[in-house]
């Protein structure tokens, strides 16, 4: 499996200087990055710049708004940077309002979405959070609910498993479940809060998942990418990505 790193991590620093920052990840030893935005970075720039540090874009975070009003664009952007996914990353509160009735229109949404990527050679993905988990459709976790119903060849599963194991769920087991169709897994570590209402996101090993066994797990189910993100880091962010880095090496995960 290849070692990515989602740059939401670093969004502020990336808001300073996308093309700086990009060069200490690759210095750290990413072999590939996610994006969540191209800082107005034209495609082709950014194609040169990764080829440049031997980064690998493998994918995208893609906004439902964004989907909706310039898949297009999207595709172009992907193609020309020469990633494989488009993923799904996250839904507002305002969305969530809709219940039931909004995630049956999104799981269409879904579908067609994904169909349309894969004519262009492309593979969409949903990301999760802990509010797949929260609500049932048809007896199942939502999260569960959109993988029945949306074909395997137009929806793949990014799991973000710091987020499972938040949600109560067994990691290894939900791994195991979708072998096969996870080619993406988000290796978010987290430590129980004394607040019930945020994830308390931290370094890789500095936390209570149990990492060695998700990423053994990760590599019988056929994950392609074990892709690190913390959502907030109490240290410096490039600091951060630089410890769970270190972690994964020391695990004998990286080279």
């Amino acid at each position: 499996m290849k070692i990515g790193l989602q740059l939401f991590t670093l969004r502020d620093e990336l808001a300073k200087d996308f093309k700086g920052t990009l060069r200490q990840v690759a210095a750290m030893g990413y072999e590939g990055v996610e994006f969540a935005g191209y800082g107005d970075i034209p495609a082709e720039e950014m194609r040169d710049l990764l080829q440049e540090l031997g980064l690998e874009a493998f994918g995208s975070h893609v906004g439902l708004q964004s989907l909706e009003e310039n898949l297009e664009d999207e595709i172009k952007y992907l193609k020309t940077v020469g990633a494989s996914y488009a993923i799904l990353p996250w839904l507002s509160p305002e969305q969530l309002e809709g219940g039931e009735a909004f995630w049956r229109e999104l799981i269409a949404k879904l579908a067609t979405f994904g169909a349309r990527l894969r004519e262009e050679g492309l593979q969409f993905c949903y990301h999760n959070h802990d509010f797949e988990f929260a609500a049932k459709i048809d007896g199942e976790y939502i999260f569960d609910a959109m993988y029945t119903k949306v074909d395997a060849d137009l929806l793949k599963v990014e799991m973000d498993i710091g987020w499972v194991q938040y949600s109560g769920q067994d990691p290894i087991a939900y791994i195991a479940k979708y072998a096969g169709r996870l080619p993406l897994l988000h290796l978010k570590d987290f430590r129980k809060s004394t607040s019930d209402k945020h994830i308390d996101t931290v370094e890789l090993g500095n936390g209570d998942l149990a990492l060695n066994d998700i990423i053994g797990a990760a590599s019988k189910a056929g994950v392609e990418w074990i892709v690190v993100e913390q959502d907030s880091c109490a240290n410096p962010p490039l600091e951060s990505v630089q410890t769970s880095m270190n972690w994964l090496k020391a695990n004998g995960h990286k080279a």
